[in-house]
């Protein structure tokens, strides 16, 4: 995935049987998703204009143009859509996109370096960096807070985190 574009959404089939299809929206502001221009799928091989039709549990009931049928939006499952990076706002000097944090080096307090963020969760509780890394056996777990990762520097390619007390092996 080139970094001109970033994960959005994803099309989780359809919604009804006049082709509608029902939308997960990975954004902030979720209905801000049909404002972000044609979306992309991953390998910018097909591109979707969707207008929003209204919210239904876990998302919204989309219009996608050229998707007529229910067979047409069920094939859509599972698709999942990306945004040219121009096209999202600004964020505030406190705030990340996803894609931006994964692959960043991660270093302790002390500057040793414990590994990369290798994914960035979020269950509802807030978001959760995955470090993987040297004497890491399984994937460390950081909550994605000011005191546990108290430093992120996109320049340098780099975070530096305090974690919680048995976070990481010492």
């Amino acid at each position: 995935m080139s970094d001109a574009r970033i994960c959005v959404g994803a099309f989780a089939g359809a919604f009804g049987v006049h082709g509608d299809v029902r939308l997960k929206s990975f954004c902030a502001e979720p209905e801000d998703i049909a404002t972000y221009g044609p979306l992309w799928t991953e390998d910018g091989a097909r591109s979707f204009t969707l207008s929003i039709d209204r919210a239904v549990k876990n998302g919204f009931a989309v219009q996608v143009d050229g998707i007529r049928t229910k067979e047409d939006a069920d094939a859509l499952k599972g698709l999942r859509l990306y945004a040219d990076r121009e096209a999202l706002p600004s964020l505030p000097d406190d705030e990340f996109y996803h894609a931006d944090l994964i692959g960043l080096s991660v270093m302790d307090t002390g500057g040793a370096e414990r590994g990369k963020v290798s994914a960035v969760h979020n269950h509802g509780a807030g978001d959760l960096l995955e470090v993987s890394g040297p004497g890491l056996k399984t994937p460390a777990l950081i909550p994605f807070t000011l005191a546990n990762v108290p430093t992120v520097d996109l320049a340098s390619g780099r975070i530096v985190i305090d974690p919680p007390e048995g976070a990481l092996p010492e």
